[in-house]
């Protein structure tokens, strides 16, 4: 991997993007149902008076998921939000107390699933005992109360969420609102808005469109065919059921390859087929959805510069969802740490054990992104888009104490 000398920044408006400041924040207004748009105004500008602040974080860069169920199953709706919360100060503190104040969640544009996907219809023979509709794997649904974690955040895993908003329009990055309040008064502290990203844009179809059939029944007619399988008699078919998925926590049986790697290494000498620039989008959104939206795609840096390409990442030595490009395989600066050793960013503390999701936003989401709702939360904390990189926001109008250095016990 090349190696990128990452200069020192001035703080300030270094990473402001053109144009961004109106339409953001016009846009989170826009997305707050009536008694709350004011409060997404009032924040809009930097605040550094309020006593308490709290960060919001997705743990994908996006989720994928069925467009439809009632023949296969890849991957279901399972969103997953973070929360932070800190007492702004000089030496600034990471609230973790659940018996001090309760953190909430919600999405003012997305308030049911069940309807927009049929995915309630069909779960019961692969997962087991039904849930309610609009409540996910995890017992989440789309509002609720986020979780403390021992990684001192808070979280709500499993959110069913899906890319339709309530208006009946494609929205692959809505706005989560993330709120806490104190669980006496029940007084608000602290807001912010945060992308949960959640897309159906596996294109199969590319390939898959044998003429008066279904995608799904393509593929599963190729693969009985391929393999001597009688999938077809057992829709709806449960992908992970053969293969395993570290994504929903599903062992492979029997020495199986895992889905990612089959599928990855199955289609690598078939994607010559595929008339599109960038072949991973055949599968993973991008065509119409950004899967990959951040200062690295900003900077023309393509998927298998960081991944490796489609038999790298299908190998059998790679471990999927664990084994991910780090930081410091590509960005050196003496004296800064990246990842904690042998965590995943997505799961990495630094500064003080602030999550690096934190102030430089979800994978494939990093700051400043191309995608407006993205840099929705730093324009609203510190007035311009990129990293979190105003002092201010969470040492308040004194600052810090000393110079900052990018490292866990700074």
């Amino acid at each position: 991997m090349r190696q990128i000398e990452v200069k020192p920044r001035q703080r300030g408006r270094l990473l402001l993007m053109t144009g961004a400041t109106l339409a953001a924040l016009g846009l989170a207004a826009a997305m707050m149902p009536a008694n709350t748009a004011s409060a997404a105004a009032d924040s809009a500008s930097p605040r550094i008076d309020t006593p308490y602040v709290v960060f919001g974080y997705n743990d994908l860069g996006m989720h994928c998921m069925n467009s439809d169920f009632s023949e296969l199953m890849v991957l279901p709706p399972f969103n997953t939000l973070h929360g932070q919360l800190i007492r702004r100060g000089r030496e600034p503190d990471i609230e973790t107390s659940s018996g001090d104040f309760v953190m909430r969640y919600f999405f003012p544009s997305n308030t049911y699933a069940a309807g927009k996907t049929n995915f309630w219809d069909y779960w019961q023979p692969w997962l087991g005992q039904p849930r309610p509709a609009n409540i996910g794997l995890a017992g989440n649904g789309l509002d609720g109360t986020m979780t403390p974690t021992a990684s001192r955040d808070w979280s709500a895993v499993g959110i069913p969420l899906v890319p339709i908003d309530d208006n009946g329009k494609e929205n692959p990055y809505p706005l989560a609102t993330i709120e806490v309040r104190r669980r006496d008064s029940g007084a608000v502290v602290a807001r912010t808005q945060a992308v949960a990203p959640v897309s159906t844009e596996m294109s199969c179809n590319l390939c898959h469109n044998t003429p008066g059939v279904t995608t799904a029944t393509d593929i599963l007619m190729a693969h009985d065919r391929l393999h001597e399988t009688n999938l077809m008699e057992l829709r709806p078919v449960l992908c992970a059921s053969c293969h395993g998925s570290a994504a929903l926590g599903i062992p492979s049986p029997n020495g199986m390859p895992n889905v990612s790697q089959a599928i990855h290494t199955a289609h690598f000498s078939r994607m010559d087929a595929v008339n599109i620039p960038e072949k991973c989008y055949a599968c993973h959104p991008g065509v119409r959805t950004n899967c990959q939206r951040d200062n690295h795609a900003a900077a023309g840096i393509t998927c298998t510069q960081c991944h490796g390409d489609m038999l790298a990442v299908g190998s059998p030595n790679r471990r999927a969802w664990i084994d991910e490009p780090r930081c410091g395989d590509c960005h050196s600066r003496p004296g800064f740490e990246f990842e904690q050793p042998g965590v995943l960013y997505r799961d990495s503390v630094g500064h003080g054990g602030v999550h690096c999701s934190a102030c430089h936003g979800s994978p494939h989401a990093m700051g400043p992104a191309v995608t407006e709702r993205d840099n929705v939360q730093a324009m609203q904390m510190q007035g311009h888009s990129g990293v979190i990189n105003d002092c201010t926001v969470c040492h308040g109008a004194g600052g810090p104490p000393g110079a900052f250095f990018h490292r866990r016990e700074d």
